[in-house]
């Protein structure tokens, strides 16, 4: 039996019990279901195919509804956005606890729906309903489609060796904004107030969605961009692992050139958390035809996102390493995202206060 019990099931988890019954087969199914992999991919009709990925409605009323709501969309919306497709459709089942009220629903579903508005999703069906049993943040899921033609998604098992390695953002953006908006005030006291609103600020750039629509416009496949990831559980060596193995290829990395803000890596070292492998919502692993890789890295910087050229991608069957001060060593998937851990020991520490006081 796997020790795991929060967070992502292992790769080797996954492998045994899930991606060997997967329903009945289909010739319609471009991609299917796999470790890493954002998005399945289905053919619509002749030349059209539709990307689509499922993910839990996550609310955390701490935040406010209006941030908790944007969070929460821009995640459902963000891993379907990285086929590189236009996103249409989301399909939201919401259980949720009994005790929220109608006005608290209605700030919570107006901010939701400003949300996809902006991001030009329209929510085409759902479930909406209070359950005993259920509490936050997990409140229900979600499926999020886009669509376009079916020459021109990418995923994760499309990276080539001899592509350059992209990184938006940099490390544990996600870990880093939770910590902050979560436990304000005991960060401001051990790190300043200077160093929390930075990380607090990093909320709102946990999201994908920008950089997606960056990478359709500059061109995908061929053109561009090979594929792209979202560095979710397990960080940024989470997602390039994920990454090269989907696509079966090797990674050679710089680790100085992967990005970590100052903001994070106080909040990371404060915390007990590796940056590198620390959950990172917001920070988009691309791969990208090595001539067209510093034009990529500049149509960000023209958006306000930046990024930084980490790597290469080798070939395949070949192993990934990480390049330091100290050499070369392998780069493996970290398995359990130490965000949990660290986050469960300060909830659970700051009850106790409460409790106390």
């Amino acid at each position: 039996m796997s020790e795991q019990r929060t967070g992502k099931v292992t790769p080797e988890l996954f492998e045994r019990v899930i991606h060997r019954r997967l329903g009945a087969a289909d010739p319609d199914v471009l991609v299917g279901p796999q470790h890493g992999v954002d998005v399945g991919v289905v053919r619509v009709a002749d030349g059209v195919a539709m990307a689509l990925s499922a993910d839990p409605v996550f609310i955390v009323p701490a935040y406010g509804w209006r941030r908790a709501a944007w969070f929460a969309a821009h995640i459902l919306a963000s891993d379907a956005s990285t086929s590189g497709l236009p996103l249409r459709w989301m399909a939201v089942d919401l259980n949720l606890p009994p005790e929220i009220t109608d006005e608290e629903l209605t700030e919570l579903w107006e901010s939701f729906h400003a949300a996809c508005e902006g991001m030009g999703i329209a929510v085409v069906t759902g479930h909406t309903a209070r359950y005993d049993g259920c509490t936050w943040p997990m409140v229900g899921g979600a499926v999020c489609m886009a669509s376009g033609p079916a020459d021109r998604y990418v995923t994760p098992t499309m990276a080539r060796p001899g592509d350059a390695v992209v990184v938006t953002k940099g490390a544990a953006i996600e870990a880093t904004a939770l910590f902050a908006a979560t436990f304000p005030e005991r960060l401001s006291r051990e790190l300043g107030e200077e160093t929390v609103r930075a990380a607090d600020a990093l909320f709102e750039r946990m999201t994908v969605v920008p950089e997606a629509v960056v990478a359709r416009r500059f061109g995908l496949r061929e053109e561009g961009v090979t594929a792209m990831h979202d560095a979710t559980e397990g960080g940024v060596f989470g997602g390039l692992t994920e990454v090269a193995a989907a696509s079966g290829v090797g990674m050679r990395i710089d680790l100085a050139a992967i990005p970590v803000r100052p903001e994070v890596r106080a909040v990371c070292q404060h915390t007990g958390m590796d940056p590198y492998t620390s959950i990172s919502e917001g920070t988009l692993i691309a791969t990208v035809v090595p001539d067209r890789a510093d034009a990529f890295v500049a149509a960000l910087a023209a958006e306000g996102i930046e990024a930084a050229i980490v790597g290469e991608v080798t070939g395949r069957g070949e192993p990934c390493v990480i390049v330091t001060e100290e050499g070369e060593r392998p780069l493996e998937h970290p398995g359990l995202d130490p965000f949990w851990g660290a986050f469960g020991r300060w909830a659970e520490e700051a009850a106790g206060i409460a409790e106390a006081g």
